[in-house]
C-alpha cells in the first residue's frame, strides 16, 4: 500500500454509503478508506454484496457517499472526474450498436474536443494496442463479445485516463477469452503506466492480475484485508498460475473471502491493512 497517502492518485478516505428509502435505510458501505498510488493495478475482492459496485460508483462520482470523501490528483470527487474512465461488465450496453468500432471510440475523444488529427492519432494507436485496428469500420454486434470488451477498453484507453475503474469486466466472456483480456489488461498497464482500480469476483483472476488485492467484508463493508501480490512483474496464464507462490497467495485470499462472508463489522469497528480491531490479527501477505 501507499505509505504517505499525500502522494496517492486516488485516496478513498472514510467512505459510508446508506441508501434511504421506503422507510428504512440499509447501510451498504460503513468504512473504506484506502490508498492506489500512481502507476499501480489493484484489485478489489469481496463476497456478494459486499458493495464493489457502490465503491465504483462513489469513486466514479456517480453517487455521493453519505460521509467521508474519495480524493483524485488532491481534488475531492463530487462528479464524473475529467481523468478517469470505466470499463464496465456490461458491454454491450456500454457500446452503441448503431455506431462502428472506430465511432465508439472516437465519441469521448469528440466530447473532450480534441482535434481531428489527434482524435485519429489516438483511435488508431488504441484499437492496435488491443488488437483490433483492422475491425475499425465493423459494428458492434458484428463481433464476439471478447472483441466488443476489447473495443470497450480500447475506448478507455484512447480517452488517456489518468485512472481506470474496470468493474468485472470479464464476467460474461467464455475462460479462453478471459485469459487472453487478462493478458491484454496487464500488458496495456505494463507499456502505459494507467492507475487501474480493478474490481472482480474471482479471486484468481485477482492474484493473477493485481499488485495488491484488497479484500472487502459483507455489507456493511469495511477493507478487511490489503494482500501484495509479490507475483514477478512478467507473468503468463500457464506458469504463474501453477507456481506455488501463487497457491499460497490464492488460497489467503480465499480464506480471507470466508471470513469476510461472516466477518459484521459493528458501529465502531474500524479495519486497517492489518488488523481487525473485533478480531484477530490478519496475517498481511508481503513480499
Amino acid at each position: 500500500m501507499t505509505d504517505n497517502q499525500t502522494e496517492a492518485l486516488l485516496d478513498v478516505r472514510g467512505v459510508r454509503k446508506v441508501y434511504e428509502g421506503h422507510g428504512r435505510s440499509v447501510e451498504a458501505v460503513r468504512d473504506l478508506t484506502f490508498a492506489v498510488a500512481k502507476g499501480e493495478l489493484v484489485c478489489v475482492v469481496g463476497p456478494s454484496g459486499a458493495g464493489k459496485t457502490t465503491l465504483l460508483k462513489c469513486i466514479a462520482g456517480l453517487l455521493a457517499p453519505t460521509s467521508g470523501e474519495v480524493v483524485l490528483e488532491g481534488e475531492a470527487v463530487d462528479g464524473p472526474p475529467p481523468g478517469m474512465a470505466v470499463v464496465f461488465q456490461e458491454y454491450g450496453r456500454s457500446l452503441f450498436p448503431w455506431m462502428t468500432v472506430r465511432g465508439n471510440v472516437e465519441l469521448p475523444l469528440k466530447q473532450k474536443k480534441l482535434p481531428k488529427a489527434r482524435r485519429e492519432e489516438l483511435i488508431h494507436q488504441a484499437l492496435e494496442a488491443v488488437g483490433l485496428a483492422d475491425v475499425h469500420g465493423a459494428y458492434p454486434w458484428q463481433l464476439s463479445g471478447g472483441m466488443q470488451q476489447r473495443v470497450a477498453i480500447a475506448r478507455a484507453i484512447a480517452y488517456e485516463p489518468h485512472i481506470l475503474l474496470m468493474d468485472e469486466p470479464f464476467a460474461a466472456v467464455d475462460a479462453q477469452t478471459r485469459a487472453d483480456l487478462e493478458d491484454l489488461v496487464r500488458s496495456l498497464w505494463q507499456r502505459l503506466g494507467v492507475t487501474t482500480l480493478f474490481v472482480t469476483h474471482d479471486i484468481d483472476e485477482a492474484v493473477y492480475l493485481g499488485q495488491r488485492v484488497l479484500v472487502l467484508s459483507a455489507s456493511p463493508t469495511v477493507v478487511l484485508d490489503d494482500v501484495t501480490v509479490d507475483l514477478p512483474a512478467e507473468r503468463d496464464q500457464l506458469s504463474t498460475r501453477s507456481s506455488a507462490r501463487f497457491a499460497e497467495l490464492r488460497g489467503h485470499v480465499f480464506a480471507q473471502i470466508q471470513r469476510a462472508k461472516t466477518y459484521h463489522a459493528t458501529s465502531s469497528a474500524k479495519a486497517d491493512d492489518s488488523t481487525v480491531e473485533t478480531g484477530d490479527p490478519i496475517p498481511t501477505v508481503t513480499a
